[in-house]
């Protein structure tokens, strides 16, 4: 266990257990280490978290969700305990990882969801491996396209704000600033995206922190960031999914609404009230109803 803001963190052995029959796990792909969390039986569903968390982010809906599906929750490249390279983090080059872990475990075609970051790279999986794709489900951030170049450089009244986007392609000061003081930037995020912001305690804040608290994860997470001006050249690219993809959204729901159709051929929407950007930790039995009963309307 690690002592993390005076909390002492489990082992990602020891959380994975705490699920129940889940095991954590790694795999070698692209001359990186991913680390996994898995448990369940069925047809594969893969979960990639988002910013500033890791896989433990799903750690309310996975226990439900393994009655129905082999779940399999993954640190992406730069996260949790999966390698920190100083490269990689084009979007499409983490669905590449992606792909290679389902090569590599035999998993067939697979259910890809994402939130936040992780929706990006679930969004280019799809894209890019529609083979391996049996359905995409896109949690509360659309992919990135040049509209993000007219965000505020100072706060507008009355506007959401996202600062750290701009804070987060800065070189070398933030790990220098933060290292170790990581709970600052959690706690601000968390508080300020969440209606009920209770739901991330302060125990899992301190599970993210032992992530984020040192330079190389701090600089890795950045290089998800940093990738976007090459990403939204690769998302003019691709081709509409043809798989059924669901759009799911609580404070991000509009977002999802005026992005997504652009993007898909076969949309379903779904809009979580009162809930911020945090679903799986703000609205989890919300979210486990619409994923399983999407998932149920897909045959393969």
């Amino acid at each position: 266990m690690d002592n993390t803001g005076g909390i002492l963190v489990p082992n990602d052995r020891e959380l994975a257990l705490s699920l129940g029959s889940f095991e954590s796990r790694e795999v070698q792909v692209n001359d990186i280490t991913l680390h996994y969390v898995e448990g369940g039986a069925g047809q594969p569903l893969i979960f990639l978290p988002g910013w500033p968390e890791t896989w433990w982010s799903y750690h309310k809906i996975m226990p439900e969700l393994a009655k129905h599906f082999r779940v399999i929750s993954l640190d992406i490249r730069g996260m949790g305990n999966s390698s920190k390279p100083t490269s990689g983090y084009r979007k499409k080059e983490m669905a590449s990882d992606v792909a290679e872990l389902v090569k590599k475990l035999d998993l067939g075609k697979v259910h890809i969801a994402g939130h936040d970051i992780g929706a990006a790279v679930a969004y280019s999986f799809a894209a890019v491996y529609p083979e391996l794709t049996s359905s995409l489900i896109i949690m509360d951030t659309p992919p990135v396209d040049e509209s993000i170049y007219k965000l505020p450089m100072l706060p507008i009244p009355g506007m959401f704000y996202p600062w750290w986007l701009a804070f987060n392609q800065v070189d070398e000061i933030p790990e220098k600033v933060l290292e170790g003081r990581y709970s600052f930037i959690l706690d601000s995020v968390f508080d300020g995206l969440s209606v009920q912001s209770d739901a991330i305690n302060a125990f899992d804040r301190s599970v993210y922190a032992r992530t984020y608290n040192i330079p190389t994860g701090i600089r890795a997470a950045n290089g998800w960031y940093k990738a976007f001006v090459n990403d939204i050249e690769d998302n003019k690219y691709y081709q509409k999914i043809n798989v059924p993809v669901l759009g799911i959204g609580g404070s991000g729901y509009h977002m999802i609404e005026n992005s997504l159709p652009a993007l898909t051929t076969d949309l379903k929407l779904c809009k979580i009230d009162n809930c911020g950007h945090f679903i799986q930790s703000e609205k989890p039995e919300e979210l486990t109803v619409a994923i399983k009963e999407f998932l149920a309307t897909i045959k393969d």
